[in-house]
């Protein structure tokens, strides 16, 4: 039976997933409900429970009090690593691979609500529950591999931030990519205003990137019912090596490890109440900011892929995948403004990144080793951990190999997806840890299944680039 191995696979990783999740349970035990208590340190310390909530009033003014964490973790999934995959995507697949986007958007919504779920039960981020369920060796190996993710990410953001800077500007690429190194010391600012700051400063340089593509699919002028018959799926996927890539790539870029991380720490800028009722109704409305935020990245992620595929799929650019070669092709097939709206987008893009993959790589840092420092020193050093190699890989590679390393950045965070997304399933799925909150079943079916779906897809990658190789 041809399809005999892949459900073996399935079978294989949904016991391996079971019995770590008994394991887990059983290291556990003496934390029944008592994750909260025992939890000494927070991470985002000058953050956590800043941000108060009223206790009267309707439900939507307190909805409003946890609107900002969603459109956070939204960032991330719409970095400059995603232009480039869905570039690439677009132009050489048409809009065949917007099915992935949609399903990798799907996966975000509830691998990010499994996110608020872990904060609200347990009053820990993702990163402290690692290091608190897991033997020291385990979680200092999780946390090297969430650090290198978090290099991956910023790979991206450093790559299309000064590529972004060059195009608008002209401020040569490793001129753009130091001036990156600086918003470090916009974070500083802004949380010393306020974590209300940050988010009103990421939305709305979330307008702007929105109003940007808006503008530019209207100058394009797409067939819809095409673009609409490529949310459809396709079994190309399974049998085109070079789609499975990039499909990978998009999976990669659209559900980011160290987002995980984040989301489970930011939404604790919440100050909650302690009953049940009110970290449910937290974990409710935290869930609602993030699925709302989530689809704004779709449109955007959808629109740079259907861009590409009616501006360079559709005349026959095939190849286009470096953000400068689209840059310059814009202006004389959708017209003058596009490429002036693609570059503000891009630096948008870019800066709205660093943003957050500074706070996750703080929080990532806090989390797995408690490191003990003050805010602004320990921002430095989480920002210099990522930003070096990124820069270092960038100015050693130059411009003419971005396209490459912001692809393979992708891929490389796909490849370590099911290292954060397998425990938060467990966790989540953990009545000891969780309590009352716990997940559901049919909602950790799903999260099981996105988990399997995430490492049977990396098996098959890993397998034919091995095979690519050794024809070679």
């Amino acid at each position: 039976m041809p399809l005999a191995r892949p459900l073996k696979l399935i079978h294989l990783q949904l016991r391996i997933i079971l019995i770590c999740n008994k394991a887990v349970d059983t290291l556990g035990k003496p934390d029944l409900h008592g994750w909260r208590q025992a939890n000494s340190t927070t991470s985002l310390s000058e953050s956590h429970h800043s941000i108060a909530v009223p206790r009267a009033g309707s439900r939507f003014r307190r909805f409003l009090a946890f609107v900002g964490p969603g459109y956070l973790v939204a960032v991330g999934y719409m970095d400059p690593g995603n232009w480039a995959t869905s570039l690439a995507g677009g132009s050489k697949f048409g809009y065949t691979l917007l099915f992935v986007v949609l399903v990798s958007n799907i996966m975000a919504i509830i691998l990010q609500s499994l996110c608020a779920r872990l904060a609200f039960a347990s009053g820990r981020d993702l990163a402290q529950a690692c290091r608190d369920a897991y033997p020291r060796p385990v979680a200092f190996v999780l946390w090297i591999l969430a650090e290198g993710a978090i290099i991956a990410t910023d790979l991206a953001e450093v790559i299309g931030t000064a590529i972004g800077l060059k195009l608008l500007f002209g401020i040569p690429l490793e001129i753009g990519v130091l001036i990156t190194a600086l918003d470090v010391f916009l974070i500083i600012g802004l949380q010393r205003i306020g974590f209300r700051a940050i988010e009103a400063v990421v939305i709305a340089l979330m307008v702007l990137i929105t109003v940007a593509f808006a503008i530019q699919i209207g100058m394009a002028n797409p067939v819809w019912s095409e673009v609409f018959a490529g949310y459809m799926p396709t079994t190309k996927l399974l049998t085109d090596s070079d789609m499975l890539y990039l499909g990978l790539g998009i999976l990669g870029a659209t559900v980011m490890p160290h987002n995980l991380y984040l989301h489970s720490s930011i939404v604790q800028t919440r100050a909650v109440g302690n009953s049940i009722g009110e970290r449910r109704e937290a974990m409710n409305m935290a869930t609602t900011d993030s699925t709302i935020a989530l689809m704004f990245a779709l449109l955007v992620n959808s629109a740079i892929l259907i861009l590409a595929a009616t501006a360079f799929f559709k005349t026959g650019r095939n190849d286009v995948a470096e953000l400068g070669e689209a840059h310059a092709l814009l202006a004389p097939i959708v017209g003058p403004m596009a490429p002036t709206l693609f570059a503000l987008a891009l630096i948008a893009c870019g800066l709205n990144s660093t943003v957050t993959a500074t706070l996750a790589g703080q929080i990532v840092m806090e989390g797995f080793i408690n490191l003990k420092m003050k805010p602004w020193a320990r921002r430095l050093v989480t920002r210099l951990i990522a930003i070096v190699p990124a820069a270092a890989v960038t100015i050693a590679y130059g411009e003419s190999e971005t396209a490459r390393l912001l692809i393979l950045s992708q891929v490389i965070l796909s490849l370590q997806l099911p290292f954060a997304v397998i425990p938060l399933v467990m966790f989540t799925a953990s009545r000891a840890k969780m309590g009352e909150l716990v997940a559901p079943r049919w909602l950790t079916g799903i999260a099981v299944l996105i988990a399997v779906i995430i490492v049977v897809l990396n098996v098959k990658l890993l397998f034919d680039t091995a095979v690519g190789w050794l024809a070679g």
